[in-house]
C-alpha cells in the first residue's frame, strides 16, 4: 500500500468536481456579472436543454430586449462555461418574483413620513432608571415631550405629529390607521 499526497488527494479530488459540475450551476454564479445587476432581477435562468438555456423574464418588454442583447450574452456565457450554449430562449411563461424573504431590504429613516431629523439627547436620557418602572416611564415621557416640542399638531387629534406624515396624510399616523 503506497501513500499518496494531501496535494494529489485534493488535485483528485478537484478534477472529480469539474467533471461533476452541473453547467446551470455555474450559469447562475456568473448570471449577475454578465447581464447585470439590474437586468438580473428581471431575468432568472432556469434550465439547459439541449445546450439552449431557457429564462423567465419578469415581463415581455424585458424579453425582448434580452433577446435583442442575446447574441452578447451567450459569447460572455460560452466563454465562462466548459460546454459551450448555442442560443438563449427568454419569455415570461415561468417568471415568478422572488419570495419576501428573499428581496433586498433598503430601509432608509429618512424616507418614512415620522423621521424627525437627528435627534440629539445626552447620555443620561438614553439610559433610563430601569430599577424603577414609575421613574423609567417618567423618564421616557420626559424624553418623547421634548422630542415633540415645536411639531405642528395633528388637526384631527391635536397630538404633535412629524411635519412628514403631515404632508404625507395631512393628519398623525394614529388618525390615518383609524381611517382604515
Amino acid at each position: 500500500m503506497s501513500f499518496k499526497s494531501i496535494n494529489h488527494i485534493l488535485d483528485g479530488l478537484k478534477q472529480q468536481a469539474k467533471w461533476q459540475e452541473q453547467p446551470l450551476q455555474r450559469l447562475l454564479e456568473l448570471w449577475p456579472d454578465i447581464v447585470g445587476k439590474v437586468a438580473a432581477t428581471h431575468t432568472r435562468p432556469l434550465s439547459i436543454q439541449r445546450h439552449v438555456l431557457f429564462v423567465a423574464t419578469s415581463s415581455a418588454a424585458w424579453a425582448q430586449n434580452m433577446t435583442f442583447g442575446r447574441t452578447a450574452v451567450l459569447l460572455k456565457l460560452n466563454q465562462n462555461l466548459s460546454e459551450p450554449l448555442v442560443d438563449i430562449r427568454f419569455s415570461t411563461k415561468d417568471w415568478q418574483p422572488l419570495p419576501d424573504y428573499l428581496q433586498p431590504i433598503s430601509i432608509i429613516p429618512q424616507e418614512h413620513p415620522s423621521y424627525l431629523g437627528d435627534v440629539s439627547s445626552s447620555p443620561s436620557e438614553t439610559t433610563p432608571n430601569i430599577e424603577n418602572p414609575k421613574m423609567a416611564f417618567a423618564s421616557w415621557a420626559k424624553r418623547m415631550q421634548g422630542r415633540s416640542h415645536g411639531l405642528p399638531l395633528c388637526p384631527q387629534c391635536q397630538a404633535p405629529t412629524p411635519p412628514g406624515e403631515l404632508q404625507r396624510w395631512g393628519v398623525c399616523c394614529v388618525c390615518v390607521s383609524k381611517q382604515f
